[in-house]
């Protein structure tokens, strides 16, 4: 017998074992269901755990559109200058209190956007504003259409909005008490209340990284120097500490300083509950055979630090992010409905909630606290999308 007919007996040997595994693990005999059972093992194996945390990510599908509507609030945010037909000044008097206008998609059995002309006038008697439509006229909306310029960006101008129209005013979520457009500046104060989220929540990551991996690392006297300092800050109240800290600010600073100042605020604050992670996690790496391997090779402390513990952990750090963020923003809105935060004419969720903080207004024009639906979806769409990580954080778990 060659070589050849021995390679090939041999390789009938191994299909033959492999065929008697398979009964024995599906059956005795191999189904179609149990076929494809066995070969997505077999295709699961074969990817890398970032791959497998992937796959088990997009299999929730709460998970998923929670990141959608997160994307799509942030490239909202990205083009609000594009997106929001109106500046953040722009008024109509003859629409203060204006309810939200209705689009109607069709016009004579065909696809022509449009919505009809309103305005409002004060009711003598019961002092309030109506919406008075004119049914008559037709305002056609027009996408791409031109309108007030302004910067994109701050470095290119255009006048160039997402939709508007020619002849007339579209309010699409109506107006407020200065009769001002709701969905422009629900857009642009968008811009401020996730950027500031954003921010405070990469801030908070550099702090809480750094001073959790050195704690669980080192151990000691620098473990319980850096424990303690987490006792001392997360045992005060969290929002009397952002309310002595935010009025420690001058009232004389421009509004760009208080806004990176507010920012700064939420970050020292919200840094503790990562660091108490993370330290937890390393005290459980730091015995593993990477980093006795890595110090027996001559590493130092801050190589295997960085080039090892902290990669090791990012799947942790990546999920308590996605978790922090509906912290950092309800955070800024707390502080500026209050009025110990950003003011106008800054612009944030916060600060249009705290103008329609009085509950008349809202009892009879509920459409000016829609901000509150944006906070509500963004919050839960953070909470889905977080608790879709931390699952998918462990791929090797059904």
């Amino acid at each position: 017998m060659n070589y050849t007919q021995e390679s090939e007996k041999l390789f009938e040997l191994y299909r033959e074992l492999d065929a008697v595994l398979a009964s024995e693990r599906y059956g005795e005999v191999e189904t179609d269901e149990a076929r494809t059972a066995r070969e997505e093992d077999e295709n699961r194996y074969s990817l890398s755990q970032w791959q497998l945390m992937w796959r088990k990510f997009v299999r929730n599908r709460t998970a998923v559109v929670g990141g959608a509507v997160i994307a799509l609030l942030y490239l909202v945010a990205i083009f609000g200058d594009f997106v929001a037909p109106y500046t953040l000044t722009t008024r109509f008097s003859d629409r203060i209190y204006l309810a939200p206008q209705a689009i109607h998609f069709f016009d004579e059995g065909r696809f022509a956007p449009f919505v009809y002309d309103a305005k409002t006038s004060l009711d003598i008697e019961t002092l309030e504003r109506v919406t008075v439509t004119n049914y008559d006229a037709k305002r056609p909306i027009k996408f791409l259409a031109k309108g007030l310029p302004y910067k994109l960006w701050g470095l290119f101008e255009t006048d160039v909005h997402l939709f508007g129209v020619e002849d007339g005013v579209v309010n699409l979520l109506g107006t407020e008490q200065q009769g001002r457009d709701l969905f422009s500046r629900i857009v642009k104060g968008s811009q401020v209340s996730l950027t500031i989220g954003l921010v405070g929540v990469m801030l908070s990551l550099f702090l809480g990284t750094v001073l959790g991996v050195t704690s669980g690392f080192f151990g000691g006297w620098v473990d319980e120097l850096i424990q303690r300092t987490i006792e001392l800050v997360r045992s005060f109240p969290s929002i009397p500490l952002w309310m002595a800290l935010s009025a420690a600010i001058p009232p004389t600073w421009p509004p760009l300083r208080v806004y990176f100042g507010v920012t700064i605020i939420l970050s020292l604050i919200g840094w503790t509950w990562l660091a108490r992670q993370l330290r937890g996690q390393v005290l459980s790496l730091r015995s593993q055979d990477f980093v006795l391997a890595a110090q027996l090779m001559g590493a130092g402390n801050g190589r295997i630090i960085f080039r090892h513990l902290v990669p090791a952990s990012i799947g942790h750090i990546i999920v308590v992010a996605t978790l922090s963020m509906p912290g950092m923003i309800l955070a800024e809105t707390a502080l500026s409905f209050l009025g110990l935060g950003l003011q106008p004419p800054i612009t944030s969720w916060g600060v249009l909630l705290k103008e329609v903080q009085n509950l008349q207004s809202i009892a009879l024009y509920p459409w000016v606290f829609l901000p509150v639906i944006f906070i509500v979806a963004t919050v839960l769409s953070f909470n889905f999308m977080g608790d879709g990580l931390r699952d998918a954080a462990d791929p090797y778990t059904r």
